[in-house]
Order: C-alpha cells, then structure tokens, then sequence
C-alpha cells in the first residue's frame, strides 16, 4: 500500500470523525430544550397546580390508591422517573456495547422522549396521572439517550480533541435552551396578544419542547454510525447487569476513584440548580421573574463558559481545569450566603458565576471519564457515570433540607453545599489520571 493511499484514507477518516462530531452537538441541542423549558421552568408548577385541582378536601391525590399529597406529587414522579433509568440504563448499555448497535437505542429513546414529552399538550384539568406518567417516561428516555450520546465520546474524538468536542456539545445544548426559554417566555407572558390563556400557552410550551427534540434529533441520527461491537457475550438484565458493570469497575480502581469524585461535586451542582430559586424566593423575596430571567442568564453564559473552560482545558488541562472550577463553585455560594434580600442585581451576578462555570465543570468531567473508560465498553460506562449524574444526586437536597429544617435558615442551607465541593475537590486532586488512562487501555493525551 502507497504513502498516498495511506494519507488518503487517514485523510477520509479524519473528515468523516468531523462530521460524527457535528452531528453529535445537535443531539445536545435536540434533548436540552426539554431540560430548560419543562423541567426547569414550567412543568414543577404546572403539574403541581393540576395535583392540587384534582386532589380531595385534604389537599391529597391517591394514585394507585396511596395517599400523597398534591404539592409532592412532582417530586415523586421525578424520583420515579430515576427509579426507573437506573434499572434501564445498564441494560441498554451492556446492549449496546455487545450489539454494536447503538444509533437504533438511542433513536428509540430520543422518539419515546420526545413523544411523551409533545403529549403533554393534553395535559389539564384534573389529569395529574397523565402528567405523571408522561413525565416518568420522558425523564427516563432522556437519561437513556443521555447515555448513550455520552458513549459516542471517545469514539468520534481522539483523545486530543476529546476537551473540545464535549465543550462545543454542551455549548449546543445551553444555546438550544437559551433560544427557546426566550421564545416560550414571550408566548408565557403575552399569552393574551395570543389569545391564548395561561393554562394553554404553558401546554403549547411543554409540547414545543418534545417537537424541538424530535426535529433536531434527525441530524445527529443520520450522521453518527454504529461500529462494530468489541465485547462478546449474552447480555444480562436490569440489576445483574448494574452489579456486573460496578465488579468490572472494581478492575479499575482509579476509574471508580474518579467517578466517586464526579458523583460528590456533581450532587453539589445539581443541588445548587435545583435549589437556587427557592433560596431566591423563600430568603431574598424575588419574584417569579427574576427567577426566570436568572434561568435564562445562567443558560446563556453556560454556553460562553463552555467554550472558555474548553480552551483552558487544552493549556492546562481537563483535571485542573475541573479543580479550578470547583474552587470557583465554592467561592460563588460563599457570596450567595451574603446576598441582601429584596436585590435582585446582586442575584443577577451570582447567577452570572454559575453559569460560566456550570456548562465548562460539566463538560470536562464528560471528556476526562471518557479517557478512562475501557475500549469497547463505553455505553456500559457511560451508564454509571449518567446514573451518578442523574440517579445519585440526592444526597445534596437532602442535606439542603436538613439543614434549613435545623436553622430555619435558607442561607445556612445554600452555604451547606460547599462541603461538595470541597470534598469533591479533595477526591479529584487524589486520582493518578494519568496512571488511570494508561490502566483502561487507552493512549494518555500531552495535557490531561
């Protein structure tokens, strides 16, 4: 074979990762919309006010006959909706890696997401049981898909690139999000210009969300391909493939080491998204819309934050890029413990700092795990590391409420989850990662 050829092919396979690695952002933009506008934003509310018209004089609903009350009723059905990805996502996982068939998966869980997230359009009156069942499955198809996207990483980016390329993905999404929070929010408070009422405009902005994410989704479905599967072998199910994927984590001790790490900060990050309006709410008095215009800052600097953290990440590389973010995390809740109430400017900045480090903290932990997954094993391991990203995260809110039940303060409980990062900072700076990589079988990068 000639020199010529040899370049030529190295040439075609190089323009061909390009364009998997361009249609891979979509996917990001495709599903993120759903995590903005309805998770975020106007599903918690909106089903909560349908628990609340359908409950008894008691103020409870009883699906299936048990007895909970309205205002939990979004809260369980999310735990559910963990419940169930935790017991799905290693299967589909360990399915993928044996099959090599993994585009199939993931087109299954965009459309069963994206469908039940469009039917929410049909979601009123006193239907809190349609809400929650539609909301067990998009939430459950996200985190699958979520998976499985995640796996293509080191598949469509050399170890190099790997920084990069997950930094402009996360970027995708924020931008995604922040494109049509913006939208939604017009049609939300000119829902009269419309002719619209406020019932209706929250179900066009559910349902809008689960068009966006099967339009979009086509892009990254016709550019990705499946390879050829690397790991023989039937396939266990639910739980026994779980405990199969932690015994062969087991093999890789610093592996695991790092996804411990992940799996503190991260609980810390996600506690703070979630928790963020109730601190600015309930202890510095804002109102509904500064909240929702925070929502929208956050997103809009993620993207910027991305993109930045991407390029420190190639000078100084991914881990102490991470490292320095967590230092950021824990700085920006010690000024959020001193913010006046009744300021909303002041809750402005602080969310300004959380987005600029949100977006990068993510992608880098994305790129960094993924040079440490053994090759031919990346959907089973993209499984765990999504189940610490998505089903472990309650540790944080349960500290949070701890907390506040103990002080009364909200302040006390924001500042609480400096531990997470702390801790979490401690964990990181311990793992050998270079030693980690060399150990999964895969080449170590110049910056890591």
């Amino acid at each position: 074979m000639g020199i010529d050829t040899v370049r030529a092919g190295a040439s075609d396979e190089a323009a061909g990762l390009r364009r998997e690695q361009r249609g891979w952002y979509w996917y990001d933009w495709a599903c993120s919309v759903y995590s903005t506008s309805v998770l975020t934003v106007f599903l918690g509310p909106y089903l909560t006010a349908v628990a609340r018209h359908a409950a008894d004089a008691e103020g409870y609903v009883h699906p299936l006959g048990i007895p909970v009350r309205a205002g939990s009723f979004f809260a369980y059905t999310v735990s559910l909706s963990v419940i169930v990805a935790v017991l799905v996502m290693p299967l589909v996982g360990s399915l993928a890696d044996r099959t090599g068939r993994k585009k199939p998966l993931l087109a299954a869980a965009a459309y069963t997401g994206a469908a039940a997230t469009t039917g929410m359009f049909f979601l009123d009156g006193d239907r809190y049981l349609l809400g929650g069942l539609l909301l067990v499955v998009a939430n459950a198809a996200q985190s699958v898909g979520m998976m499985l996207y995640n796996s293509y990483l080191p598949q469509i980016a050399p170890p190099a690139d790997r920084d990069r390329v997950s930094s402009r993905g996360w970027a995708f999404g924020y931008a995604a999000g922040s494109l049509m929070l913006v939208v939604d929010l017009v049609l939300y408070t000119a829902h009269d210009s419309f002719g619209l009422s406020e019932t209706a405009a929250v179900r066009i902005c559910l349902a809008s969300a689960g068009l966006w994410w099967g339009a979009f989704a086509l892009i990254p479905l016709r550019r990705l391909r499946d390879r050829h599967a690397r790991v023989a072998g039937a396939a266990p199910t639910g739980l026994r493939q779980l405990a199969a994927t932690v015994r062969d984590m087991r093999r890789h001790p610093h592996t695991l080491a790092f996804l411990l790490a992940y799996l503190v900060y991260n609980d810390g990050i996600q506690t703070v998204i979630t928790q963020a309006s109730v601190y600015g709410s309930e202890e510095l008095g804002l109102g509904q819309s500064t909240l929702i215009g925070a929502v929208l800052l956050v997103q809009v600097l993620a993207v910027a934050g991305a993109l930045a953290m991407g390029r420190l990440a190639r000078t100084h590389g991914a881990r102490r890029t991470i490292l320095g973010s967590l230092v950021a995390w824990t700085l920006t809740l010690t000024a959020g413990y001193f913010l006046p109430a009744g300021a909303p400017v002041f809750f402005y900045v602080l969310a300004a700092a959380i987005g600029l480090v949100l977006g990068g903290s993510q992608a880098l932990s994305r790129s960094l795990f993924s040079h440490l997954v053994p090759p031919g094993k990346e959907a089973e391991y993209f499984s765990a590391y999504e189940l610490s990203d998505r089903g472990m995260s309650w540790l944080g809110p349960l500290l949070f409420g701890v907390t506040y039940q103990l002080t009364g303060s909200y302040r006390s409980a924001i500042v609480s989850l400096v531990a997470f990062f702390v801790i979490g900072f401690v964990l990181l700076a311990r793992v050998p990662v270079r030693r980690a990589i060399g150990e999964a079988g895969n080449p170590v990068p110049e910056r890591i």
